[in-house]
This record gives C-alpha cells, sequence and structure tokens, in this order.
C-alpha cells in the first residue's frame, strides 16, 4: 500500500491518500477540493471513501467536494456527528479561514473500536479522544502504519484548548492505544512530518516528562 502526504488549506493540514492498485481512500481532506481531484486524477485511482480522524474544519473543508465528485461515503465518529454541520463545533466560526464550514451529514458512522474495512482498506479503528471527542485512530497493522489525526505528532501532541478538549484525556488516549503499538510504526500525523512510535516513546517532551 502506498501513501501519499498532501498539506492541504490554510494550516497545511495533512490530507492522505492511501493506495492500493488503482483504488484509493482519502484520509482528513482538509481545504483546495479540485486540487485534491486533480492529484487523485494524476495518479489513476478511484476514491472508495472518505475517513475522517475528528471533525475540525481544517479536516474536513473539502470533503462535500470530493464525496460529490466520486460518490464516495464519509466516515466520522459519532460523537463528532453533528460537528460537520456546525460551524461553532468544528470551529471555523472562530477562526479568520474567510468562510464558515458547513459539510453535508456523513454516511457511517463509526461507534465502537474494531476492525472496520471501506473498499479494499481494512484497519482497526482506536478511540483517541482527547484533542476533541470524537478523534479517531486507524491503524493498518499489515503496513506498520497508523494515522492519528490530531492526537499525536512528530515531537509534539495535539492542543486541548479548543471546546470538548482535554489534556489527560488526550495523553491517556495516547498511552493507552498508540504507545502499545510496535514501534517501527510509522505515525502519520495531521499536521507535520512522519514519525514513529519508538520515536516519540523515547523523546516526546509531553510523554516523558522531559
Amino acid at each position: 500500500m502506498e501513501c501519499k502526504q498532501i498539506p492541504l488549506g490554510p494550516l497545511q493540514t495533512n490530507c492522505y491518500l492511501l493506495i492500493k492498485n488503482e483504488a484509493c481512500l482519502v484520509i482528513d481532506p482538509g481545504e483546495e477540493g479540485e486540487k485534491l481531484i486533480g492529484i487523485i486524477e494524476s495518479l489513476n485511482v478511484t476514491p472508495q471513501g472518505i475517513l475522517l480522524t475528528h471533525a475540525h474544519f481544517d479536516h474536513i473543508g473539502a470533503v462535500d467536494v470530493i464525496r460529490e465528485h466520486y460518490h464516495v461515503p464519509v466516515y466520522v465518529h459519532e460523537k463528532e456527528a453533528k460537528w460537520l454541520l456546525d460551524p461553532a463545533l468544528n470551529g471555523s466560526q472562530f477562526f479568520s479561514i474567510g468562510h464558515l464550514i458547513r459539510i453535508k451529514p456523513a454516511d457511517v458512522f463509526l461507534t465502537v473500536e474494531k476492525l472496520h474495512t471501506i473498499g479494499d482498506f481494512s484497519f482497526q479503528v482506536y478511540e483517541t479522544p482527547g484533542h476533541s471527542p470524537g478523534s479517531i485512530s486507524a491503524y493498518f497493522a499489515e503496513e506498520k502504519m497508523v494515522f492519528s489525526g490530531d492526537a499525536l505528532f512528530n515531537g509534539s501532541i495535539g492542543r486541548t484548548d479548543l471546546p470538548g478538549g482535554d489534556y489527560q484525556e488526550l495523553i491517556n488516549s495516547i498511552h493507552a492505544k498508540l504507545l502499545i503499538l510496535p514501534e517501527d510504526t510509522l505515525v502519520f500525523s495531521g499536521h507535520g512530518p512522519t514519525t514513529s512510535i519508538g520515536k516519540e516513546m523515547n523523546s516526546n517532551p509531553f510523554l516523558n516528562g522531559f
């Protein structure tokens, strides 16, 4: 499986395209929908679904553009179902991005931690709240890859000062759900460069008390 990292929008939120043969899974299409369609077309792949790690505005801005162009379902945790439709919840009302973001309802709501399949892509969903109540991480065991959204970053963790954020809950989530993964697991975060579980275990100051 191939992974393309595409920073989009004013916050350069990482959108990921997971590619297997001619199929594609889109994770967190945050903005610049037409640009993203152009990239998808250049790769000659067909999206099979859109997976959201959480529903903050910078992760969902291009959802409807991609969904309507490719006629694919959108997956989000049930705790943030209303966030797609509400600029006050998804945060676009409070940031100077020039417009409010309202996305049509998701097609599938994630409710439990289990193995999920979207088209040709199978992954384990872990609930990793703290940055937001419905944050999830998607773990692809065979490929040793986890998509952590804004829970865990290279050398940092997600902010917890937004509505629904909880610092201790985030720390607990990271320790209980992410740091238990094999140390050579690659971590694909919502912002910034890729890291690994082992690196964050050893050097992340938020997790090691440095």
